[in-house]
């Protein structure tokens, strides 16, 4: 038997003190197309995306702070559910079986803690692909709905999380050793990683791993949704400026990844949202791991367009904006 794979990051779930407010920000705003409605949650995708859901709403309670509830991940097969369940198991991991319907659109998932960070983690196979409502369904067959609504995020890109109090060298050895993700990129300090962008898929990162030296425990950076082209990043700064959004960073380009980003936040959670254009692809089977050393943090971060050592402001929009659903 084949050992299990991760085929690519599917979506992320958080729990808002506002539905209405968070998704007008995400929906109206931002552009995603709403896809399923419950009492407890509403279901959200880009216009190019075809599965159920890329984004997931969840009705939390009012005043309480927002949190990542689960980011999830897209196994091979069908079968590399249930045998990740076990082998995670094996480890002495404990592993949660969520049934098929618990999430809307979705088949049977296990969800679990990473050990060495506490960041929660969902993988599933089984999705709805529903079709999009007839007034924006796309003539293009290779899409759902046609651009135009927001900005118009085209797919999910990645998430960034932060392991805070301790390094995230053993979390980066652990999403490789056990999950399959492959680092891309890497800051190297004398003492440890700052953090790796790793990938199970041609993306330079599916997931990013970082150091908060400044919280203990799990938390959150950012979700992104990637644009096509850098123009469409500015074309979406005038609409954000028109909704009264300011931007927290950006425009500008990563050193690493060599994307063209912004950061902004939804004003109502303050879930921090990177709209991501450009990059590279990775084909080769044999790509060494790109090492950016100590003196060159801020190029890695900021290859122009701004400028920051995060680690020594704790207090610069670049630093984890919400905390995590808590276990591990």
């Amino acid at each position: 038997m084949s050992n299990p794979e991760v085929a690519m990051f599917g979506h992320a779930a958080y729990v808002v003190p506002d539905m209405e407010k968070s998704l007008w920000f995400w929906r109206d705003v931002v552009g995603l197309i709403e896809t399923e409605r419950t009492d407890e949650a509403v279901y959200l995708r880009g216009f190019q995306e075809f599965e159920h859901h890329s984004l997931v709403l969840m009705r939390g309670k009012p005043g309480e702070e927002a949190y990542l509830h689960h980011a999830a991940f897209k196994a091979r097969r069908p079968e590399d559910v249930e045998a990740f369940a076990a082998r995670l198991r094996g480890l002495g991991v404990n592993v949660e079986n969520v049934p098929a319907g618990t999430e809307a659109g979705q088949g049977a998932a296990i969800r679990f803690f990473v050990p060495t960070s506490g960041h929660p983690i969902e993988i599933y196979y089984d999705m709805d692909r529903p079709l999009s409502p007839k007034e924006i369904r796309s003539a293009l067959k290779s899409q759902t709905a046609r651009k135009g609504l927001g900005i118009s995020p085209r797919r999910i890109d990645h998430i960034n999380l932060w392991c805070g109090g301790f390094p995230p060298d053993e979390t980066i050895a652990w999403m490789s050793d056990n999950l399959g993700f492959k680092v891309r990129e890497y800051i190297e300090l004398p003492e440890f990683q700052l953090g790796a962008w790793m990938s199970v898929t041609p993306l330079v990162h599916d997931a990013a791993f970082m150091f908060d030296a400044n919280s203990k425990g799990a938390r959150h950076h950012h979700i992104a949704y990637w644009l096509e082209e850098p123009t469409e990043i500015l074309n979406a700064l005038e609409h954000f400026a028109e909704h009264g959004i300011k931007v927290d960073l950006g425009p500008g380009k990563h050193g690493i990844s060599q994307a063209f980003y912004t950061y902004l936040r939804d004003p109502a959670s303050g879930i921090q949202l990177e709209i991501f254009a450009g990059g590279y692809l990775i084909f080769d089977p044999a790509w060494e791991p790109v090492k950016w050393e100590a003196h060159e943090i801020e190029r890695g971060l900021f290859w122009y367009g701004d400028s920051l050592d995060p680690t020594a402001e704790p207090d610069h929009p670049f630093m984890p904006t919400i905390g995590v659903r808590a276990g591990g």
